[in-house]
């Protein structure tokens, strides 16, 4: 969802200047590629693009391609083999195609980021270059659908539906040195961040680059926030106390993650007084604590220690041990 909200951005100022776009999808590989179907860009008839779909060896070839979209507004499939260029071993197929969409796409995506929904993107596509009637794609927001662009589809034609879930949410409990480089990590992952910093904290947005909002909250208040299974928690108060108290007032949700800052003997001094003050709970709160936060990768600095917290919880959501690639036998992607 980050991805396609930072293409929105793009388009938008794009439009502004009277530029046409171009949007390229990866509708479908053979073989090992960097990224998978789905990997989107934009790209503007002043020759500049945002985003990418793949490492950078396959982009400017797409801008020469999307050279005729712009002259003749007909969607195209491009194929790009890379086993001999890329080192991937993979073949790309990507289709090309105008994107204007209406106000109405940009309200509509705006309510279902606001409501942290769920949306749909359907491609239509053949694997055979060059030009051809009905490709493209529609979005797809609780029963209405928008093209990319004015035009009839095919839908008999092979489809790749990719579902986009909402932007994953980490809810920072702290407002220390370490909660800023926290919060810049997760903001430059796509995660929507939010700060909780206590009453007496005057700190703002300004304070935390990359954070969605700072909201200045008591442990009797967190309820407030919404935290579902696509939300991590962190507690880094650097207080005993208000890491307690905030722990004991979580004790009936359910995170995908619960992060508790400090070491081994801090955290079950932290659980057994949770257990003392709180007389019933939800126990799959506590299968997802960790405490200390983060993997073992030697983090030292405030900056290192946020992407040892980071990579915990994306091992943690993706339900991946962590390892070294190198040793891994599979694929990289399942």
């Amino acid at each position: 969802m980050h991805e396609l909200l930072k293409l929105k951005e793009s388009y938008i100022l794009a439009q502004a200047m009277g530029l046409k776009s171009v949007m390229a999808t990866v509708v479908a590989i053979e073989g090992s590629s960097y990224r998978r179907p789905g990997v989107r860009m934009l790209l503007f008839e002043n020759n500049t693009m945002v985003g990418a779909v793949s490492g950078g060896c396959v982009e400017n070839e797409i801008l020469k391609q999307s050279q005729s979209v712009f002259l003749d507004n007909k969607a195209k499939i491009m194929v790009y083999d890379g086993r001999y260029r890329l080192g991937c071993e993979g073949v790309l197929y990507i289709l090309l195609e105008p994107f204007s969409p209406d106000a109405a796409v940009w309200q509509a995506l705006n309510y279902v980021e606001q409501q942290r929904q769920s949306l749909e993107i359907e491609s239509f596509y053949t694997k055979t270059a060059g030009n051809h009637s009905g490709l493209g794609s529609v979005f797809h927001f609780e029963g209405n659908k928008f093209s990319f662009f004015n035009i009839q589809l095919d839908q008999s034609l092979p489809s790749y539906t990719q579902l986009l879930k909402p932007r994953f949410h980490l809810i920072i409990i702290g407002s220390e040195h370490d909660a800023v480089q926290l919060c810049h990590f997760a903001f430059l992952t796509g995660w929507e961040v939010t700060i909780v910093a206590s009453a007496k904290d005057y700190k703002t947005e300004a304070n935390f680059p990359g954070a969605t909002q700072v909201v200045h909250l008591s442990a009797e208040e967190i309820s407030s926030l919404s935290i579902d299974t696509d939300t991590a928690v962190v507690l880094m108060t650097h207080s005993y106390v208000n890491d307690l108290k905030f722990l004991i007032e979580l004790k009936n949700m359910q995170p995908a993650y619960l992060g508790l800052l400090g070491p081994v003997k801090r955290r079950n001094q932290l659980l057994n007084e949770f257990f003392e003050y709180t007389e019933s709970f939800n126990e799959g709160l506590l299968d997802v604590a960790f405490g200390p936060s983060g993997i073992s990768i030697g983090a030292e600095t405030p900056q290192e220690i946020a992407i040892s917290i980071i990579a915990e919880i994306l091992s943690v959501i993706r339900k991946e041990e962590p390892m070294s690639l190198k040793y891994k036998n599979s694929a990289i992607h399942s």
